[in-house]
C-alpha cells in the first residue's frame, strides 16, 4: 500500500497573549494513511504546535510548519499526544512520522533526519523537561543555553549514526539505528553523571 495524506490541511492560526503564537486549530479532519494500512487521524478543532522537534534544533532542521515536514507534523503531534504514558504508542507515532516526511515530499535523508529530532524531542522532554520547557518559552538571545547546546550536540550525533549506514527508506531500520546511536548517549550521559 502507498502512503498517502487525505489532502492539505485548512488550519486557523490561534494567537494568544497566552502562548507562543505557535498553535493552529483544525477546520476539517486531516489524516495520513501509513504502508500498513493504518490510518492517523487527526479531528477537527484539534489544536496542534509543531513542537515534536526542539526550537534548540530549528536552525538545523526548520521552524515548524515549513518544508515537506509539514502534514507530517501534524498527524504526529495528534499521534503523540496520544500516546503520553506509552512509550511504545510513541515510537510508533516516530515511525510513521518517518513515513509520513518522505509521503510529503522529503529525501530519506531528510526524513531521517527530522525522525533524529523529533527522537531527541522525545527523549529530551523525559531527561530534562525542566530544561526542553525553560528553552522552547525562552525569547530571542544572542546565545544557546547550555541546555541547547547539548540537545543540538545529542542530535547531531544521533542523525550521524543514522546516516551514516547509508540510505534506507524502512522506518524499523532507522528506528533501530536511533536506539543504537540513544544507547550510546545514555551511557555517555551515565558516564558524565558519574565524573561529577
Amino acid at each position: 500500500m502507498t502512503a498517502a495524506f487525505s489532502g492539505d490541511p485548512r488550519t486557523l492560526w490561534i494567537a494568544s497573549p497566552l502562548d507562543d503564537d505557535r498553535k493552529m486549530e483544525l477546520i476539517d479532519e486531516f489524516w495520513f494513511d501509513d504502508r500498513s494500512g493504518h490510518r492517523w487521524t487527526t479531528p477537527a478543532g484539534y489544536r496542534v504546535d509543531g513542537a515534536s522537534i526542539p526550537r534548540a534544533l530549528w536552525t538545523l532542521i526548520g521552524s515548524p510548519y515549513t518544508g515537506q515536514y509539514r502534514r507530517a507534523s501534524i498527524v504526529h503531534d495528534k499521534a503523540c499526544d496520544d500516546a503520553v504514558g506509552h512509550p511504545d504508542q510513541r515510537r510508533a507515532a516516530d515511525r510513521m512520522f518517518y513515513e509520513a516526511c518522505r509521503a510529503g515530499g522529503c529525501s530519506k535523508s531528510e526524513a531521517a533526519i527530522l525522525y533524529a529530532g523529533v527522537r531527541i524531542g522525545g527523549t529530551w522532554s523525559q531527561i530534562a523537561p525542566t530544561l526542553t520547557e525553560s528553552v522552547q518559552l525562552d525569547g530571542p538571545r544572542i546565545s544557546p543555553a547550555p541546555s541547547e547546546r547539548s540537545v543540538v550536540a545529542e542530535f547531531q550525533y544521533m542523525a550521524d549514526q543514522i546516516l551514516r549506514q547509508g540510505e534506507t527508506d524502512d522506518p524499523v531500520e532507522v528506528e533501530r539505528r536511533a536506539d543504537a546511536a540513544e544507547a550510546q548517549l545514555r551511557q555517555a550521559r551515565a558516564a558524565s553523571l558519574a565524573a561529577i
